[in-house]
């Protein structure tokens, strides 16, 4: 298995010896397991509620809110870490320190418009 598509026949060995171990797995599930539907297995499981009534449900715009607040905060926790590397290097100490305390003030004044705005209530 020497030269170019040697390699590619290992690969392509390992990948039919992975895919049949994955597919063995699963007709020895089949073969073992009891199979005894009843109309209760039979119904629609969401969370331990009962299936009744329509599937829409309207859900308040406050979770938005806060997820896209979660991201924002995310977003920021990844911006500190590189720049943290960053600033240790010789010659970027005060243009680092100045580039966050740019980024850091954007996201100051993001927080402080959604509080005058009441968004960070939870009433």
């Amino acid at each position: 298995m020497d030269g170019y598509f040697g390699s590619y026949v290992l690969v392509a060995a390992l990948l039919a010896i992975g895919v049949a171990i994955v597919a063995g797995a699963l007709f020895a599930n089949r073969l073992l397991r009891p199979s005894r539907p009843t109309p209760d297995k039979l119904t629609t499981y969401e969370c331990g509620v009962d299936p009744v009534g329509e599937g829409w449900a309207q859900s308040q715009v406050r979770y938005y809110v806060f997820t896209y607040l979660y991201v924002v905060f995310a977003v920021d926790a990844v911006f500190l870490f590189p720049w943290a590397t960053v600033f240790d290097a010789p010659g970027y100490g005060l243009t680092t320190l100045v580039e966050m305390f740019v980024f850091l003030g954007f996201i100051t004044l993001g927080i402080v418009y959604a509080w005058r705005k009441r968004v960070l209530t939870w009433t």
